[in-house]
């Protein structure tokens, strides 16, 4: 199964970078605007609309138009793990519905000196169109990923 995975130290407080990506709006703030994404849901673990928090079990069900020349995409995932300890977190996950065949996202986060360091590890399988594999795959993850950081940097720094 391809991986993919990128790396970052952000100059921000541990606690601080944590809250940001624990909220459905830290998801909307971080995706390229190129994607044009729509969060059109978000529920949590015991059905609670827009949870403050996304626990484990929490759902997103959101819309993709990459570059707003396809149509709308329909990505459905949820959180499959979330763990918070002294100076480390992570949270994972999982497509259920969405472009493609397998998609499992584990963030980490851990603290260090001068700040916190963002770890994303990207598990996939590429959609197969018209016999041929999709456009995405490390190319088409970089330059989102790299956005993402390059965002987290710029908001929490």
């Amino acid at each position: 199964m391809p991986v993919y995975e990128r790396e970052t130290v952000v100059e921000a407080p541990f606690e601080d970078v944590w809250d940001f990506h624990s909220r459905s709006s830290g998801l909307e703030a971080l995706t390229p605007d190129w994607m044009h994404l729509r969060v059109e849901s978000a529920v949590g673990p015991d059905g609670e609309l827009d949870p403050e928090i996304l626990e484990t079990g929490s759902k997103i069900e959101s819309t993709i138009a990459p570059f707003g020349v396809a149509p709308r995409q329909r990505w459905i995932s949820y959180i499959a793990a979330r763990e918070h300890g002294d100076g480390e977190a992570m949270f994972r996950d999982e497509m259920t519905r969405g472009p493609f065949p397998h998609w499992v996202h584990t963030h980490t986060f851990e603290a260090v000196d001068g700040g916190t360091r963002i770890h994303d590890h990207v598990e996939y399988e590429l959609p197969v169109v018209r016999g041929l594999l999709g456009p995405l795959g490390n190319l088409g993850f970089e330059p989102m990923f790299r956005h993402r950081h390059k965002t987290t940097r710029e908001l929490l720094e």
